[in-house]
């Protein structure tokens, strides 16, 4: 088992999650942030962190495609091991439905 960030972290990055990680597995996009799965070790102290409730673990039912999207863009992006400032209109995001298709960014992030 590992823990997936999903389509509500999209324009929300708050980070709460990246602070508590024991093992620093989050690599930070442009706009979102994602769980590398090899090096999760399935402590779920990041999943009541998030305020968004991006993170859920992989055996939820139909989370196939955010696990393949966290494995791939894990590779591509940087690590992040500490907490940075979400986006200033992030909460004006938070609960947005339907994100991915018009606002998912394949950029990397700045990383820490």
């Amino acid at each position: 088992m590992t823990y997936v960030v999903m389509e509500a972290c999209i324009k929300c990055k708050y980070m709460d999650c990246v602070e508590v990680c024991p093992v620093d597995c989050f690599y930070e996009g442009e706009n979102m942030l994602v769980i590398h799965p090899d090096e999760c070790i399935d402590c779920g102290v990041c999943e009541p962190e998030c305020p968004a409730e991006a993170i859920k673990p992989d055996t939820e039912p139909g989370l196939e495609k955010w696990l393949s999207l966290n494995k791939e863009y894990a590779a591509q992006w940087p690590n992040i091991t500490a907490k940075g400032e979400p986006p200033a209109d992030a909460k004006s995001w938070d609960g947005v439905k339907d994100k991915f298709a018009k606002h998912f960014s394949p950029k990397p992030g700045k990383g820490t």
